[in-house]
């Protein structure tokens, strides 16, 4: 799930792998039989061809998918190249040109391709930010979307009941004064990040025992949590298993995870050619957060539909688009 806060590839075995070619494809046509709703009326895209690209894992494909039916609506004739392995990969077909346009991270931006180190807390700060930076690249940033794929720690009902915290900070607060209430279940990767769990113990001042804190894999740690192995769980905040164990999600009430908002990047170069893209996008992305984004991602990872069906019928749902 490379461009998830957790689970990224170093530059170079990212750089490998566009080399080798992996995930690089020549992409297929998008075939929906959609018309305008609320978006693409007049069908200010109509003559575009367009190529939309995103990463490998579930939340990308069916963001890559609202962005190409969106696109479809509007009249472009849209070429996918979703599902590309890594985020370097994806990242570098819009920088190259050899994709127009895909859903991206501001904090994936801001840490991994721009090479930050901190960083920014405000959500709009660190998206200015980024898309500031970027210009240069031939990136342009569009409006983002309130979608906050970030790190938190989450804990079941029964758990939530005894314990009742629902911030960091009451985390923090039970370490000290019930030490054996706090077990971790987290991945190795946060167990050792400055920005995962080392940081979050120094930034909310407390301190769990090696004894209380196991490592596992990510998919593992939310039925242990839901199971209650452990009190708290390391979770992702879109994603669709929260929804359907039905875990509780303590706030960072200190904001110390970076943000990782959803927002749409563009090949510059297209966006001047077809500066429509920017209007057609706006109220989509507008209605994206992470209670949709956990219940879409909860019908392919839960009930294991796909994730193109999936994009289609939220935006038929919405009226964004219609079906003819």
């Amino acid at each position: 799930m490379s461009g998830r806060p957790g689970v990224r590839l170093t530059l170079a075995a990212a750089l490998l792998a566009v080399v080798s070619g992996c995930g690089l494809t020549s992409g297929s046509p998008m075939v929906d039989d959609v018309e305008p709703g609320t978006v693409g009326r007049g069908k200010p895209l109509e003559g575009a061809e367009l190529t939309v690209t995103s990463k490998e894992f579930t939340e990308q494909l069916i963001l890559g998918a609202i962005m190409g039916i969106a696109f479809q609506a509007a009249g472009a004739d849209v070429v996918d190249r979703t599902g590309i392995q890594g985020s370097v990969g994806s990242r570098e077909a819009v920088v190259k040109g050899e994709a127009d346009a895909g859903f991206e991270y501001t904090g994936t931006a801001w840490i991994t391709y721009q090479g930050n180190t901190t960083p920014i807390p405000d959500p709009r700060e660190q998206w200015l930010a980024v898309r500031d930076a970027d210009a240069k690249n031939g990136v342009t940033w569009l409006e983002p979307s309130e979608l906050n794929n970030t790190y938190a720690l989450a804990m079941n009902q029964a758990d939530y009941e005894r314990y009742g915290t629902r911030t960091l900070s009451e985390v923090a607060e039970l370490s000290k004064t019930d030490p054996g209430a706090v077990t971790l279940c987290v991945e190795g990767e946060f167990a050792n990040r400055a920005d995962g769990l080392p940081g979050m113990e120094k930034a909310y001042g407390m301190s769990v025992p090696a004894g209380d804190i196991t490592q596992m894999d990510s998919g593992i740690i939310y039925t242990q949590t839901a199971k209650g192995a452990c009190t708290y769980g390391e979770v992702y905040t879109t994603d669709g298993r929260i929804r359907s164990m039905n875990l509780v999600v303590m706030e960072d009430d200190r904001k110390f995870f970076p943000n990782y908002n959803a927002a749409p990047t563009v090949n510059s170069r297209t966006l001047e050619k077809w500066p429509a893209i920017a209007e057609v996008l706006a109220p989509v992305t507008e209605k994206l957060d992470n209670t949709v984004a956990q219940t879409l991602n909860a019908r392919v990872d839960v009930d294991g539909e796909d994730p193109h069906q999936v994009a289609l019928d939220w935006m038929v749902a919405e009226g964004f688009v219609t079906e003819g």
